[in-house]
């Protein structure tokens, strides 16, 4: 297995199509130059685990977030008592989401990245396993990439009487690698107003399938002490819902940067005068 040192900071890569655990840092007392490692290591490998932070302080969690961006809360997660920018994730109070999602895409500006650090394990389970983009995009046949350069995302707050949505494209560049990544999920992606609904289920089954393959994916088994980093940009993630015991994360959020991509080459779908519109099976995410 390839092992990279960077000065004392080690950067080793868990799987073959994203994800590193770093060693030889301590966030309390991260210097720029490590920061600077850190931060490329996330943008080389996409998620990020970095080993032996027990007892990071929650001051030194946000300050760490902070260095990658403005720190911003879920709206709708309770916040660790004394700091409202960590929001606590409790198994037992509906802190499982065992759906392949992408964080938050319903906002205009999604987040940018989550720092997650677990301060409860069950003995056995609770692995969480993300998806490389990058890859869901690349590996498409050319045909299929060029239409969805061409193609819009519609997003939404699933189980929510709010109006929470947002267009995106369905493929996004990222900002600082330049490289192209799909841009739906199975959780929050409704539909692609381009298209008639049977075609935009069609084509978001296939591509959620597609992103969610095995080989585009790393799995993690949490340790004591660890404390993920994933680019929310570029990646989906799955909290395997396996165990029974009770599993309790602070996390973190970045606020998002520009979420580039190309315009639509297409209207929006629109039936002609007679023409039937909804096919049989009805997509229950949102009826548009």
């Amino acid at each position: 297995m390839h092992l990279s040192t960077i000065a004392r900071i080690t950067v080793e890569p868990a799987a073959g199509a994203l994800g590193a655990t770093i060693e030889g840092v301590d966030l309390e007392t991260l210097t720029d130059s490590g920061f600077r490692e850190i931060k490329q290591a996330l943008l080389d490998h996409l998620v990020i685990f970095i080993a032996g932070q027990e007892h990071v302080s929650p001051e030194a969690h946000i300050a760490f977030g902070a260095r990658l961006g403005q720190v911003v809360p879920h709206s709708h997660l309770p916040r660790l008592e004394g700091y409202p920018d960590i929001v606590v994730i409790n198994s037992e109070d509906g802190g499982k989401v065992d759906v392949w999602h992408t964080d938050i895409t319903y906002d205009p500006t999604p987040p940018l990245a989550s720092v997650l650090r677990l301060v409860r394990l069950p003995r056995r389970g609770g692995d969480t396993m993300w998806s490389n983009q990058y890859l869901a995009y690349e590996q498409l046949s050319a045909p299929i990439r060029d239409l969805l350069d061409g193609l819009t995302a519609v997003h939404s707050q699933p189980g929510s009487e709010s109006t929470r949505r947002a267009e995106h494209p369905a493929v996004r560049v990222h900002p600082e690698t330049g490289r192209k990544a799909l841009y739906v999920n199975r959780l929050f992606t409704s539909h692609i107003p381009q298209l008639s609904r049977g075609e935009s289920d069609a084509l978001l089954e296939y591509l959620f399938a597609f992103a969610e393959r095995p080989e585009l994916t790393c799995r993690h088994r949490w340790q004591a002490g660890d404390i993920a980093v994933w680019d929310n940009r570029v990646t989906q993630h799955y909290a395997l819902n396996d165990y029974r015991e009770p599993r309790v994360g602070h996390r973190v959020t970045v606020f998002g940067d520009d979420l580039n991509g190309g315009p639509p080459r297409w209207p929006d779908y629109r039936p002609l005068p007679g023409q039937r519109y909804w096919p049989a099976r009805v997509n229950a995410r949102e009826q548009y």
